[in-house]
């Protein structure tokens, strides 16, 4: 047993997902007759996908280091929300993000119309630069919270010993500060990295062409209008190369930290007075204004055209609502059995499998499981099956994050107590298992059901005349009726928010 479940079904989901994973892709290069000649265009989209995602890592890192440091040394009123809302553009689905930096940062708007108006040039949204401006948008409050974790870390004792030393604000920057960021930035850097290399819905949307397309928009390309499945294969496998070489890099690069321990934590650094106090306060207030602006505008224009949207847009949101909860329910239930097998000493190999998706791409997998099932069903028929079942697969490592130190904890503090008491089966799991875990499923529960929620990818390839609300709205968008466009996302975004928090505070009742 496993903290309640067979030890064999953890190893047997972790068998199911590395044959989804891997066998969807040797599908697609078997029905190609092997891996395809990648073109001209292939390696143009390589060298923007790296570039790109260098760009917007090194910009999302150097942008958050002085809103970090400005949270971790000031205490206001709104502090604890303004943290917390720094989590929102994760769970926000992306095509809602766009539509909101269109209306701040396009063509009518707002940030262009005051250029204009002062005779400077205009802010492009549409190609490289906008690709970017999103990437920043989503992962700067990425990068801010790792490293606001940072400074957090560093025991208070260290600042109040360099007070009592007399230390001005740039010798705790260089004894302290410095050598925490050469800790911690590498790795925020490649986070962002690594997220932005599998890119999709922000370069279709505001990428294309052959100057602004990433490796997943191109595998995209290459099944829905070349049909060329070899291609596809091979960008598929350039992809997973390009992932795991960065992961790998992540390993080598973070440098430990040399504070030792301390008593305490959280007090963080003195607040300078001064110019430094009015300089915190302005890049706070940037980075808010940066990060709310694009989802207030949204919210605006099209809260009160919720209750004229038409019958199609509602159909869409609750053929969403139900995918988006089957997701969440097939995410939870994979990773608590992986996540209690691990806990068990099931096997480094178990985690490693149960972090695959964030290498992998939906579209491939989407198209592998197509030809695997194309005999017995067809495509329309298995549209939303087959999104719901790789929405729960890309899921799985932000769950299993959640699960897997609490599984541990679990299976130390009570894993011999209920052997003692002969607690197995499913009275475990009812009595001891879910009761404990309570807390981190629910929360993974949340993650996975809003992401598959605003989820953009697979369903774009086989599900045109069974829209999800993102794909609806992203039709309303390309069809420009802009108005029906931000109704649509409002509602879309209230329905992802709602999703991650009944989820989530179901998991505290009791817990």
């Amino acid at each position: 047993m496993a903290a309640g479940l067979p030890l064999s079904l953890g190893h047997l989901v972790a068998a199911a997902l590395a044959t989804l994973i891997l066998g969807t892709l040797a599908a697609v290069a078997w029905l190609a007759g092997g891996l395809g000649g990648l073109t001209e265009w292939d390696w143009r989209a390589l060298w923007f996908t790296l570039w790109q995602a260098a760009l917007s890592a090194t910009l999302s890192a150097v942008l958050a280091v002085p809103v970090a440091r400005a949270l971790a040394r000031r205490r206001f009123r709104g502090r604890g929300l303004l943290v917390t809302l720094l989590g929102a553009p994760f769970i926000l689905p992306v095509i809602v993000a766009i539509m909101g930096l269109i209306a701040v940062f396009g063509r009518n708007g707002a940030v262009n119309e005051g250029l204009r108006a002062l005779g400077l040039p205009e802010i492009g949204i549409y190609g490289w630069q906008g690709v970017i401006l999103a990437h920043v948008f989503f992962n700067l409050p990425l990068s801010v919270r790792l490293i606001l974790q940072g400074w957090q870390a560093i025991p208070s004792e260290r600042f109040r010993l360099a007070a009592s030393l007399g230390f001005a604000p740039r010798d705790i920057a260089r004894h302290l500060e410095r050598p925490m960021l050469r800790a911690v930035l590498p790795g925020t850097w490649l986070a962002v990295f690594l997220v932005c290399l599998t890119s999709f819905t922000v370069a279709l949307a505001l990428g294309g062409g052959p100057r602004a397309t990433t490796v997943e928009l191109a595998i995209y390309q290459a099944f829905r209008f070349d049909f060329d499945l070899g291609r596809a294969a091979t960008l598929g496998l350039l992809q997973i190369g390009l992932c795991v070489g960065a992961m790998l890099a992540a390993r080598r690069i973070v440098v430990p930290q040399a504070f030792g321990t301390g008593m305490d934590g959280g007090e963080g650094p003195a607040a300078p007075a001064g110019w430094r106090r009015g300089a915190d306060a302005l890049v706070i207030t940037l980075a808010a204004l940066f990060l709310l602006w694009p989802m207030m505008a949204v919210v605006g224009t099209g809260l009160p055209r919720i209750p004229s949207l038409p019958a199609e847009v509602w159909q869409a949101a609750l053929r969403s609502l139900v995918m988006a909860v089957s997701s969440a329910l097939l995410a939870v239930g994979a990773c608590l059995a992986l996540a209690l097998a691990i806990a068990r000493g099931a096997g480094q190999w178990v985690e490693a499998v149960g972090m695959l998706p964030l290498i992998a791409s939906p579209l491939v997998l989407g198209t592998g499981l197509f030809i695997l099932l194309r005999g017995a069903v067809s495509p329309q028929q298995m549209a939303l099956p087959v999104t719901v079942a790789i929405n729960a697969a890309m899921a799985l490592p932000f769950g299993l994050r959640a699960l897997i130190p609490a599984a541990q904890a679990l299976q130390q503090d009570y894993g011999r107590l209920a052997a003692a008491l002969d607690l197995q089966g499913w009275a475990r799991l009812r009595y001891l298992t879910l009761p404990r875990l309570a807390r981190p499923l629910g929360f993974a529960a949340g993650l996975a059901a809003a992401l598959a929620m605003g989820d953009l990818g697979v369903i774009t390839l086989f599900a045109s005349d069974q829209p999800t609300l993102p794909l609806k709205l992203y039709q309303l968008m390309n069809s420009y009726r802009m108005a029906d466009a931000a109704a649509a996302a409002v509602l879309l975004m209230g329905l992802s928010f709602a999703l991650f928090w009944l989820f989530d505070q179901g998991g505290r009742l009791d817990a």
